[in-house]
């Protein structure tokens, strides 16, 4: 019986998963009549029709959208490493006075709801001249979020302190002992933050949508939203330029996935 329940609670929740992606992928492939006329799990007629997936790369500026992401988000995650793995290894390897007050802090500033500060944080953007330019997506997508610093800490908790002090004691600088002994062994913990984080600034829709209003700078999530206007939304070119975004997330998912699993794992157990 516990077995059952078991498999039960299993297909469930993969239909949860699945049904939606059914229903997107269907709608990619029919005609704006079809789409109104037929049910959402219902099957195309024509698997060929692809007028939709045409219209959405060419009128949505797919293109363009994938390289702005693309530099957004090779900065941000470069950013993000670099200052969450310097924090974790003053935070493991010094002390100094208020330790434990710093990391509570980090923790506080986390359970802030963010829609709470948004008036501030937009205003502050606009006084560094930073609306409406991609550096305005890069500063608020660059702070290291406490998931990322606790990651980066617990991981580094796992390098004996011995290796530093064997540096050390051969003549290497803090920081030659951090780039040459600790980034190469915190590559798994890395490896992780950048998929977690790297897949929720591509999905992310808000801070793109409200800093990033010239057409030049439209992302891929709203690349989305010039499809849906005041007089209905195109929903089948929709469904198509969503597979076309969720693409590339599924590939780096299927071919890093065991780099989440061994991150998290080690992160969370060492």
């Amino acid at each position: 019986m516990t077995k059952a329940a078991k498999y039960l609670s299993l297909i469930l929740a993969s239909l949860i998963v699945l049904v939606p992606l059914v229903v997107v992928f269907f709608a990619a492939f029919k005609t704006h009549a079809e789409y109104n006329a037929t049910g959402p799990l219902t099957p195309p007629r024509n698997w060929l029709n692809v007028d939709n997936f045409v219209t959405a790369w060419t009128e949505g500026r797919m293109l363009l959208g994938f390289w702005n992401t693309t530099v957004i988000l090779v900065i941000s995650l470069t950013g993000t490493i670099v200052v969450g793995t310097l924090a974790a290894y003053a935070v493991s390897r010094f002390d100094f006075p208020f330790k434990r007050l710093v990391l509570g802090s980090f923790l506080v500033a986390a359970l802030v709801p963010g829609v709470t500060t948004q008036v501030a944080t937009y205003q502050i953007v606009k006084s560094m001249g930073l609306v409406n330019t991609p550096g305005s997506a890069i500063v608020l997508f660059l702070g290291t979020d406490i998931i990322s610093i606790y990651i980066f800490i617990q991981f580094m908790q796992s390098i004996p302190p011995s290796l530093d002090q064997a540096a050390m004691m051969d003549g290497a600088s803090r920081f030659t002992v951090y780039r040459r002994i600790i980034l190469p062994l915190m590559k798994p913990a890395i490896a992780t933050v950048a998929i977690i984080k790297g897949i929720a600034i591509y999905n992310e829709f808000y801070i793109p949508f409200l800093y990033l209003r010239s057409p030049d700078l439209s992302v891929i999530s709203t690349a989305l939203f010039r499809f849906k206007g005041p007089y209905g939304a195109q929903w089948e070119t929709i469904a198509a330029c969503t597979m076309i975004v969720i693409l590339p997330t599924i590939v780096a998912f299927l071919l890093l996935q065991r780099f989440i699993y061994n991150g998290i794992t080690a992160g969370a157990t060492k």
